[in-house]
Formats: C-alpha cells, sequence, structure tokens
C-alpha cells in the first residue's frame, strides 16, 4: 500500500465533509447560544476535534486528523484555521509518540490538550476575566467535558465504522511485528 492512497483521501474527505456539516450546525447554535450568555458557546467547542478523533481512530495513519480537519475546514472555509487548530491537538499526542501508539487514552489526551489552552486564549474575547471565579470555572470545566466528550465521541463513531468494515483499506494495516507481538 502506498503512503498515500486514494481510498486513504477519499476517507478522510468522506469524514471531514460530514465534520464540517456537523460544525455549520455547532457554529449556528453556539451563534444563538453566544447572544445570551456567551461563555456557554465553549460547549460547543469539543466539535472541533470530532472529525479529527474520527479519522485518527478509523484509520490510525498519520496526519489523518489534520488532512480530514483541513478538508473540513474547507467546508466551513471562513473557519479554516480554526479547524485545524482543534484537529491538531487530536493528532498531538499521535505525535509526539512518531505514531508508533494508538492506545486510546491517546485520544483523550488530546482533548484536555485542547481544552486546557482555548478558554485562557479566548478569555478576553468572552471577558472572562471580569466574570465572577465560579463563572470561569465553569468556562473552564465546560470546555474540558465538551473536549472528552467529543473524544469519547469519536471513538465510539470510528468502532462503529470499523465494526462495519467502513475504511478497511485506507486503515494502518499493522506489520509481521505488531501482528505477532499483539
Amino acid at each position: 500500500m502506498s503512503r498515500v492512497s486514494t481510498v486513504y483521501l477519499l476517507t478522510c474527505a468522506a469524514i471531514g465533509v460530514a465534520g464540517g456539516v456537523l460544525l455549520w450546525g455547532s457554529s449556528a447554535l453556539g451563534i444563538v447560544v453566544s447572544a445570551t450568555v456567551p461563555w456557554l458557546q465553549v460547549g460547543f467547542t469539543g466539535f472541533w476535534m470530532l472529525p479529527g478523533v474520527v479519522a485518527l481512530r478509523l484509520l490510525q495513519r498519520p496526519f489523518a486528523g489534520l488532512v480530514t480537519g483541513l478538508i473540513a475546514g474547507l467546508v466551513i472555509l471562513p473557519y479554516i484555521g480554526a479547524s485545524l487548530w482543534w484537529v491538531f491537538f487530536a493528532e498531538l499526542p499521535f505525535l509526539l509518540l512518531l505514531y508508533k501508539r494508538w492506545w486510546t487514552g491517546l485520544h483523550y489526551v488530546g482533548g484536555l490538550l485542547a481544552a486546557i489552552p482555548y478558554p485562557i486564549l479566548a478569555a478576553e474575547y468572552f471577558g472572562v476575566w471580569s466574570m465572577p471565579v465560579w463563572t470561569q470555572i465553569a468556562m473552564f470545566s465546560i470546555t474540558i467535558v465538551s473536549c472528552v466528550a467529543a473524544a469519547a465521541l469519536g471513538i465510539l463513531i470510528a468502532d462503529r465504522l470499523t465494526r462495519a468494515g467502513v475504511a478497511r483499506l485506507a486503515r494502518r494495516r499493522p506489520t509481521e511485528a505488531t501482528a505477532a507481538a499483539a
């Protein structure tokens, strides 16, 4: 199998387009929520990671999350940078391990890695530092729950797709050494 096959790219494209459509809906809901309680919009942040988590779990191939995030970003074009930023964190734990391990827990680590800097970076936009402490804690907590829940949902979706036989040809094939170790 070549490094980048057509099946791999088409699978990333399908996940990315579906993720982009999902992001349209979640962004619209986020706008409605932000009109009343702006900081509650962080409850929708996990949706930005979802396409990357599904792709990484389903394909178990390097850069699957980033390729999928790029395609999802193209679907919701003005937000291509945001899409890539979120899936970068989904991909980061696997990158740090040089794509040698595909442990389930690494998806949750990616969710946590995304959830920690976002409220800090978005604090000025939401006016977090002028809010009561309980609101600040709630915003951070909701962001963490949203990102970890998105990782869990992405794992669930990818596992169901794997059981259904989706992306069998695009998935990383284990080498003889890793197959023997398993």
